[in-house]
């Protein structure tokens, strides 16, 4: 019976999942001024895969992706001078808008991405 219960409970998740699958671009104002970033995210229930590519940072595969709601957390591994360093991300879906959050060596960045 508690199978059954989590069962529906993880089904009615991932019924009211955001579905954001496709290509975002989006900008962030960091310490040395503005960003751009892209991103491609394929969602599979409430699980989260996908790449996301900038001029600073290359391409870096989404990692530990979870959506919930219209909740996203993710994390990604990029080369930033030479060292590898784990970015993780969380935001919030509205529409066709995401507003995301990161810190890069302590500074916190504010990503604002758009379907594309």
């Amino acid at each position: 019976m508690r199978r059954l219960i989590a069962t529906m409970i993880v089904l009615t998740i991932a019924a009211f999942a955001a579905d954001i699958s496709g290509n975002w671009k989006g900008t962030a104002e960091g310490p040395q001024g503005a960003l751009e970033r892209t991103f491609t995210f394929k969602v599979d229930g409430t699980k989260l895969t996908g790449e996301t590519t900038s001029q600073m940072l290359g391409k870096s595969t989404i990692q530990d992706g979870k959506i919930e709601g219209d909740t996203i957390t993710f994390s990604i591994t990029a080369n930033f001078g030479g060292n590898e360093m784990k970015l993780n991300y969380k935001g919030k879906v509205t529409g066709d808008t995401i507003e995301l959050t990161s810190d890069i060596q302590g500074q916190p960045i504010t990503w604002k991405l758009k379907k594309q």
